[in-house]
């Protein structure tokens, strides 16, 4: 089985292509929020997969949370590796996912990841990736997906097939915790008069966030920035105060 989180598609698209490979269902950590079921039967499935973005140098929010509320029947001693998408690298997600797994009882034996376009576009000088650029990080992962399944498959380490980056420590033992600590609660996204009132952004939302009242989409205080409403938008209506006024969007043409 694949539990997966993916904000704009470059995960889901990465669990696709490693369900392909394995022939595991798919289990979208949003839909299991939306529908407040976090309890598997995993007694037919031969692993399990978490497919995950990285944000700010740890795992995205949305998946940690889904870890905790975890509840597994069938579990047998199956293999557990994770995948993590990032813009560029890691850090050390993977230890931070090992130990949130350990609680739950399940030994992660291996964290791999695939360099995907970049998605966060909230710090100043923080932008998606020019289109050739995103077109080449698409046109490399399915050859990098191919090498972490063979590597799953033989249950060989990560090693360069998990891409930690420089200063892995301090950035994700420093920078984390502060993203952690300040992008939850109530933020500045808003819906402009581009807004069609379609409820999209409250259906791709993980956290249960995004309410309409009317036919205008209002945030509560439970984002944690995932960013899918902003980039999954259809009408480009939202936005996140005037910082991404200027700032392009994403979602990933293999599956949106």
């Amino acid at each position: 089985m694949i539990f997966y989180f993916s904000a704009t598609g470059n995960s889901y698209w990465i669990a696709r292509l490693l369900g392909e490979r394995f022939g595991l269902p798919l289990v979208s950590v949003t839909e299991a929020a939306h529908r407040n079921v976090y309890r598997y039967d995993v007694s037919a499935s031969s692993r399990l997969l978490f497919v995950l973005p990285v944000h700010s140098w740890g795992p995205s929010l949305s998946m940690l949370t889904f870890i905790r509320e975890l509840e597994l029947t069938g579990y047998r001693g199956q293999p557990v590796h994770a995948v993590c998408t990032c813009g560029d690298d890691c850090g050390e997600t993977d230890r931070i996912l090992r130990h949130a797994l350990h609680r739950k009882g399940l030994a992660l034996l291996g964290t791999f990841s695939v360099t995907m376009p970049n998605t966060y576009v909230l710090f100043p000088s923080f932008d998606v990736d020019p289109d050739d650029v995103a077109a080449r990080k698409l046109a490399e992962a399915p050859a990098r997906v191919a090498a972490i399944a063979d590597a799953i498959d033989a249950n060989r380490p990560a090693g360069s097939l998990y891409r930690a980056g420089s200063s892995a420590g301090v950035k994700t033992r420093l920078v984390y915790p502060l993203f952690r600590r300040f992008i939850r609660g109530r933020v500045r996204f808003h819906a402009t008069d581009r807004c069609i009132g379609c409820g999209l952004c409250v259906t791709v939302c993980p956290e249960n966030n995004i309410r309409m009242e009317g036919d205008r989409p209002v945030w509560s205080n439970r984002c944690v920035q995932c960013l899918a409403c902003l980039h999954r938008c259809p009408t480009r209506a939202v936005e996140y105060g005037t910082k991404t006024q200027q700032k392009g969007r994403y979602k990933n043409p293999k599956v949106y």
